[in-house]
Parts: structure tokens; sequence; C-alpha cells
């Protein structure tokens, strides 16, 4: 049986076209689920861009305001892929009309506005969905539930690392990622969510943690309005301030008896997309690195010392969701392919009417997370990881 689910998109920029993109291809990557997604209305606030969009992705018609997204009556669910400073005010507005959203992590610019968040939808009684792709990549659904099944014995040691080199060009634009005021903190809420995200899915709730921050360049080039990513370089003319955090780095204690680090930065030299993570237990462990995404190594020791040590398995079949994507093994899949997993996903469970992981519940989990680690930046001590109310 077919389900139609008319769809909005907020903030046609790179995310937004590829949220777009990713609901065109439901249907085919995943027939059998009957999800039928409706491309009904995007919004930009660059005329052109929203047209571009309506055209290439194929909705129904674009607009300059969200607010006529949310109007749409033939609109469902709502992905909001625009900049940190808008989501408080649109996801509201969304749950108020009863939409359902998909909103880009980390939803709030601050843990406190990621919970003010989490609150409205929950008022609402509407689904939520966070966008945490790399926790979809089959090899990481494969390696939780290797952990959950106990194959690695008692998790131990956990390390986690985001290093990315977007913006180690002193010579980068000034965009909204920079930028306190629109996007709240830099690597801790746009790199270390998805680090906290994969540690709490794989080893669990975090205890306390203890960390430090840094700003390595403190001012860029101020960019063309409506123009241009993060990944944007200027030229020689005015620039502006830096007002968040380049580096962020953590010690972490794990409820049930783990420990291990994080560490994220947006100017490390040479590291393209370096989402990584490490986990130990009593009787193996796993590794993990988003740019070899379709490689595990993985440590099952049999008491032979001739090789003892990690292997390599290529992602397969066999594994959770590659099927959809390719017959045989060791094909490579990439980024947008785990969006749409994420779309498949967010979209199956606004068709059941239940609510799916990873909900405005987890990234509240792991806002909890994120301000213990700020904390400590002041104190220079231990922080708990407390509820946000």
């Amino acid at each position: 049986m077919t389900q139609a689910i008319g769809i909005g998109v907020i903030g046609m920029g790179w995310m937004g076209q590829v949220h777009a993109r990713a609901y065109r291809q439901v249907p085919d990557r995943f027939p059998e689920s009957g999800l039928a997604p409706r491309l009904v209305v995007c919004a930009d606030d660059v005329p052109a861009r929203a047209e571009e969009s309506r055209s290439r992705m194929g909705f129904e018609r674009c607009t300059t305001d969200w607010r006529e997204v949310l109007a749409d009556p033939d609109v469902q669910a709502v992905s909001v892929t625009t900049p940190n400073h808008l989501h408080r005010e649109i996801v509201q507005a969304a749950a108020k009309a009863g939409k359902h959203v998909f909103c880009e992590k980390p939803v709030g610019r601050s843990p406190l506005e990621t919970a003010q968040i989490a609150q409205a939808a929950r008022e609402a009684n509407i689904l939520s969905w966070v966008g945490f792709n790399y926790r979809w990549a089959p090899l990481v659904q494969f390696s939780r539930q290797l952990i959950a099944d106990g194959t690695l014995g008692r998790l131990t040691h956990y390390r986690g690392r985001f290093f990315v080199d977007y913006g180690s060009n002193p010579n980068g634009v000034l965009s909204w990622r920079f930028q306190r005021e629109l996007a709240g903190s830099g690597t801790l809420g746009d790199l270390m969510s998805h680090v906290v995200d994969s540690a709490l899915m794989l080893a669990g709730p975090i205890r306390r943690v203890v960390g430090n921050q840094r700003t390595f360049i403190t001012e860029r080039a101020l960019p063309a309005a409506g123009q241009g990513t993060h990944f944007s370089t200027g030229s020689d003319g005015p620039k502006g301030p830096v007002t968040n955090e380049d580096y962020v780095g953590a010690l972490v204690e794990f409820t049930d008896g783990a420990v291990g680090t994080f560490e994220v930065c947006r100017v490390a030299k040479g590291h393209g997309c370096e989402m990584a993570w490490e986990v130990d237990g009593t009787l193996g462990s796993l590794k993990w690195n988003y740019e070899r995404m379709n490689e595990l190594a993985i440590h099952l020791p049999d008491g032979h010392p001739a090789h003892d040590g990690h292997a390599i398995i290529q992602a397969g079949p066999q594994h959770p969701y590659f099927a959809a994507f390719y017959p045989g093994p060791a094909n490579s899949m990439g980024y947008e392919d785990l969006k749409v997993i994420e779309a498949y996903e967010f979209l199956k469970s606004v068709a059941a009417g239940q609510q799916g992981q990873p909900g405005f519940a987890d990234i509240l989990s792991v806002a909890e997370v994120l301000a213990a680690i700020e904390r400590s930046w002041s104190s220079h001590k231990w922080e708990n990881v407390e509820v946000i109310s």
C-alpha cells in the first residue's frame, strides 16, 4: 500500500538540496516500504535559490517566506535546514502547525535552546528527527548490533573524534558557522554533537566530563550575502571576528564505567572529514573512520597469536541497509546515501505515527553532555552531566 507524505523543505542551501534529493530516492531505494514522499514546497530567503531548487529538485512550488510552508495543508513533514539561529522560531511554529519536523543538528544554538525546541515538539505531540547521518553507515549499525549482543564484552574505552580542515584556510569566509549569534557554539555544536551521538548510541550514557577549547583563527573575510558556504574562501577585503571555538577536547567517564576521550577541530590541516571512533571491550574492539566508511577494523581474539590483531571487513548486503544500494559487497556507499537512509527512517516513523530515533529526546541527551563540557571550560573541573530543565 502506497502512503503519500507531503514534504516541505525550509532552507535551500547545500543541506536543503541534500534533503530534497534524499526524499526523492526513498521510493527507489526502499520500494517495499510503500512510502511516497511528495515534494510540495521549498523555501529560501534568496529568491533565485528558491526558484532554482524548485526547478532542479521537482518541488511543486517555492517561496521566500518559510511561514507559507507551514501554512500549506498538503505539507505533513518539514525539513529544517537553515542556519542554526532560525531553528527555534521555525520548529516552534512547525510544532504549533502540527507538522512533523526533521531538523539538522545541533537543533538549538545552545543546550538550553535545544531543550526549548524539544519541549515545543513534545507539547505539540509531533514527531521529530535529527540529522545524525553518520550513525546510519551500515558498518556503524553492524557495530551497534555487536556491542548490544555482548560480542565485545564489557566496554572499557571509547575514543571519538571529528577532525576537518574546512576552516583551516585563514582566507575562509566568515560564514554563519563562525558566529556565535548565528550558530551558537562552534565545533562543540557542529562536530562534537556527532561524536557524542555516536558515543551515546554505542557505549551508553555519560556520567561526567572535563574539557577545553581554543579558537586558532580569530578573524575571517566577510562573505557576500546569500552566496557561498563555510567551505568558501574570500578576498583581501573587510574581515570580521570569529566568535566561537575552532577546537574542543574532553575526557569522558561513562555511566557503566568505561572511560574515553572526545576531540574535534575544524582547522585540522589535512583532515577532510575524519569522523571516527574506537571502542574497546573485555572481549574485543572495533575501529571505524568515515573517511573509509565502508570498512570496519574488528578484533575478536580466537586464541591464535600468529594472527592476533584487527582484521578489516568490508560493507556488504549482510550489513544493515547496504542491500538497498548494492547487491554485492565492497561497493562504496557515500554521504548522501546515509541521508537517504535518514529520510527513509524519518518517513517510516511519520507513516507509522511512532517516534523513532534519533528524535529531539536524543539530541537533548547530546545537548546535556555538551553543556557539561562547556561548563568545564570555566570551572576547569570535572562536570557531571545533568538534566536540562
